[in-house]
């Protein structure tokens, strides 16, 4: 019976230790790529020795986790664009997070309101321009201008469905209302060189060869392909410009996280999530990427200061989410991809 007892105990012992290591690890579902936010994750083991388990992903994220269900081992999920992240709330597979921490380092407009994401970082939807055949737009451009017939046969853009696309006319359908957008969308197609094809880069390299003077592009592929040997000729082709500026700002996106549902590490992914919203770690991110801190009064890498300045527009992301499926519904209307 002693024997039993001992045994018993050291079993139990050895449970605890067990289910105590567990809780010292936080699990990750992840659209972005792994050298974006690895070092962040080093960073925050290092800091309170929590290990993050990371699963990339391409796509599909939401529906994983929901089929998942109360047995996902998913804690956080990160995404990018405010579409993806709607697209978590609409599977009804992230929980509310309540944190005073986090509610102070993000602005309000950077949150959802019933706090169940929150952005990391923006990124402005901007529009690179020739520097032989166009030069810098200047202030007074507006994203409304390239419906005008002087960009006749002169846009690139990749497929207006693409959620960085869609979000851009959704920001519009709320500045100037669904008619405008329309009219909008009719306009740019018309001035499109080409069919909507490739992605951002895509766009830069066509302007490098010739084959149109405008593009809409994230701000971000600006620094990727300055770093990038093959595409460095690219963009030093363009320049890049900040739309808006006399009118409503530059529409601005983000990529964001959220609790999942059923997170069986919850306290650790609080942990995680205020870390990722630090001075520490939106210094981390807008060195690693090229994108910009959400965090007000973190520095942006040297290279994004660079290009300057810019307002952006203040309206709150859940308008943009909102918007979304008129945004999608107007693009067929129109027949933009075709």
């Amino acid at each position: 019976m002693k024997k039993l007892l001992i045994a018993s105990a050291v079993t139990a012992s050895l449970l605890g230790t067990s289910t105590a290591f567990a809780a010292e690890e936080v699990n990750v579902y992840s659209y972005r790529q792994p050298f974006l936010i690895e070092p962040m994750f080093d960073a925050f083991t290092e800091e309170t020795g929590i290990k993050v388990n990371v699963k990339f992903a391409k796509k599909g994220m939401a529906e994983k986790v929901k089929q998942e269900g109360e047995y996902s081992p998913a804690d956080v999920l990160l995404t990018v664009d405010i579409s993806r992240l709607k697209e978590l709330l609409n599977q009804d597979v992230v929980q509310a997070v309540q944190s005073d921490v986090i509610d102070s380092n993000v602005p309000e407009q950077f949150r959802d309101s019933e706090d169940k994401w929150v952005a990391l970082t923006t990124r402005a939807r901007a529009v690179y321009s020739s520097r032989e055949r166009v030069g810098e737009l200047g202030d007074d451009f507006d994203y409304l201008d390239l419906a005008k017939p002087e960009w006749k046969g002169k846009i690139c853009t990749r497929s207006g469905k693409h959620p960085y696309n869609v979000s851009l006319v959704s920001a519009i359908i709320e500045n100037h209302g669904e008619a405008k957008a329309k009219e909008w969308l009719e306009g740019v197609k018309d001035n499109l060189a080409r069919k909507p094809q490739g992605n951002d880069r895509a766009q830069v390299k066509a302007i490098k060869e010739g084959l149109c003077d405008v593009s809409l592009g994230n701000s971000y592929y600006l620094g990727k392909m300055l770093n990038d040997e093959e595409q460095t000729a690219w963009a030093e082709a363009v320049y890049l410009n900040y739309p808006g500026q006399n009118t409503h700002g530059t529409h601005v996106n983000v990529s964001g996280m959220a609790m999942a549902k059923y997170a069986p590490n919850q306290e650790n992914a609080l942990k995680l999530m205020e870390f990722l919203t630090s001075d520490k770690a939106q210094h981390m991110y807008a060195e690693v990427n090229f994108e910009e801190p959400v965090k007000a009064g973190v520095e942006k890498s040297e290279l994004v200061a660079s290009w300057g300045d810019y307002k952006h527009d203040p309206m709150p992301l859940e308008a943009i989410a909102d918007n979304y499926a008129q945004s999608v519904k107007l693009l067929d209307e129109v027949q933009f991809d075709l």
